[in-house]
């Protein structure tokens, strides 16, 4: 179902923003900052990735983190969840396609095991964790329903990575007449060209880019 929109005009610059992205119709989403993505010695570190930029970002979202929770904007954690049953025949013959090893990357996430479990900033009483078997976090979830009970008509993104999970779900939520703003600076992929290259993909189609210090300022407008 479309999100209720929210067509009241708005300024630019911080006042503008602090409107864009008021508690009362905002949602910030931590997406899938888990053990196997986002740890020195997780599955992804393990297969010899680039992780320089990685603990930049979560320091961001963490700050990100507090700020929706001093201004009372819920907050969503989204993590990858796979499993025999969600390895569509698809999924893991694309795998083989590429030469990749079909059974060492769908051990990524794995339910159950100590990768699928999120790094750094942890869910606390009162936020959402909703679970994806895929890239997208609508996708076979209750995200959708979830944002309609909050009345959310707008997403604040961070997390990880950028091209893959982020990107698939900020273009869905596009497609679903949400406004969509990313943290730039509390996104992070296995490479900075990775990452510009998708950040301004999706700034070009889908989304509005802000700071993390802008959005922590505009919350706290808010709040104040």
């Amino acid at each position: 179902m479309n999100a209720v929109m929210n067509n009241d005009p708005v300024t630019t610059g911080l006042d503008g923003l602090a409107d864009w992205i008021g508690p009362k119709r905002t949602a910030l989403c931590i997406i899938d900052i888990q053990a196997d993505f986002a740890a020195p010695d997780g599955l992804m570190a393990s297969f010899g990735v680039d992780m320089s930029s990685v603990p930049e970002a979560i320091a961001n979202a963490e700050r990100l983190i507090a700020a929706a929770r001093e201004a009372a904007v819920p907050v969503i954690f989204i993590g990858l969840e796979t499993s025999a049953e969600t390895d569509s025949p698809v999924w893991t013959e694309r795998m083989r396609r590429r030469d990749g090893d079909p059974e060492a990357e769908s051990n990524v996430c794995r339910a159950g095991t100590s990768g699928a479990a999120f790094y750094g900033p942890q869910p606390q009483p009162g936020d959402v964790v909703v679970m994806k078997p895929k890239y997208s976090a609508f996708h076979a979830t209750s995200f959708s329903r979830v944002l309609e009970e909050k009345g959310v008509d707008t997403l604040v993104v961070c997390g990880l990575t950028t091209e893959c999970c982020i990107g698939n779900t900020v273009s869905d939520a596009f497609h679903r007449d949400y406004h969509v703003i990313i943290a730039d600076d509390a996104c992070a992929a296995y490479g900075e060209d990775i990452h510009r290259a998708a950040i301004a993909i999706l700034e070009l189609n889908c989304a509005i880019l802000r700071s993390t210090a802008e959005i922590e300022a505009a919350w706290s407008k808010a709040h104040g």
